[in-house]
């Protein structure tokens, strides 16, 4: 019963009901922003695949969170304000089944852009030899194995479960390369601090929660966090328009294509 708590007052209420708002505006905008992510990546020909792939992976866990793990989120709120702890405590469970791998895998795929755009600096002409598209293959399966693995294990055990019943001169092409992996490590750079600030806050309030059942108010906080956490599956599309001009190209000309002059395109 850890997250479900019973006694509301009239402001916390109200509190919850805010959070819910705009947890919902939120996931809209992840929804959309990340669909015409996807979208303009699929058009895109200048990324190197397996760094298309990372960002399609981020993209594809920020429209999870957005378009699966917030219906959840407002089933649960929905049970702490009417008091249906039956309820909650599914919501609890789903939210963490669901939760957990996709944030998990996140965590992990920005960091493996940062790696990607790391090694692509420094290895130079080699890069395209030791970071293939195969190997990005299996790197994201392997995430999504251990993520998806390690939240069923946790239900496994007894203890954690009554918790949660809470073409140029080769020298002028390697100094193009250079300065474009440049760019694109800064980019990444990006997109990892906007993770930092968005589960920093997630991270503190879960290590100073104690394990014994939660008070309404340390709910409103976790809430609040969570809320932010889920903030970062909105920020990323703006971060990719902004820094990669490949990317910006192709959303600005799949949003005329939507809009306005679909014959033209």
């Amino acid at each position: 019963q850890l997250r479900c708590t019973g006694g509301w007052t009239d402001e916390e209420y109200k509190a919850l009901i805010g959070i819910s708002v705009i947890s919902v505006f939120l996931a809209f905008n992840a929804i959309l922003g990340n669909t015409l992510i996807l979208v303009a990546l699929h058009k895109e020909t200048v990324l190197y695949q397996p760094s298309k792939f990372l960002y399609r992976c981020l993209a594809t866990t920020d429209l999870c969170a957005g378009l699966i793990l917030e219906p959840v989120a407002t089933v649960y709120r929905f049970s702490l304000i009417h008091e249906d702890w039956k309820l909650c405590r599914y919501a609890v469970t789903t939210r963490f089944m669901v939760g957990f791998p996709l944030f998990s895998v996140s965590l992990f795929t920005v960091t493996a852009i940062s790696v990607d755009r790391l090694l692509a600096l420094l290895l130079g002409l080699r890069y395209k030899h030791v970071v293939t598209l195969k190997r990005t293959y299996v790197f994201v399966i392997i995430i999504w194995v251990v993520a998806t693995v390690t939240a069923n294990s946790y239900f496994v055990n007894p203890q954690n479960q009554m918790q949660v019943n809470e073409p140029q001169q080769p020298g002028q092409q390697v100094s193009l390369n250079m300065m474009r992996y440049r760019k694109a490590v800064y980019s990444a750079l990006w997109v990892q601090v906007a993770l930092v600030l968005c589960f920093l806050p997630y991270s503190i309030t879960t290590v100073n929660l104690t394990t014994e059942k939660l008070s309404t108010f340390d709910l409103i906080v976790l809430e609040c966090v969570v809320t932010l956490v889920k903030l970062n599956s909105t920020l990323n599309p703006f971060l990719y328009c902004w820094k990669i001009s490949e990317v910006r190209q192709e959303v600005k000309a799949t949003i005329r294509q939507a809009l306005c002059c679909p014959s033209e395109v």
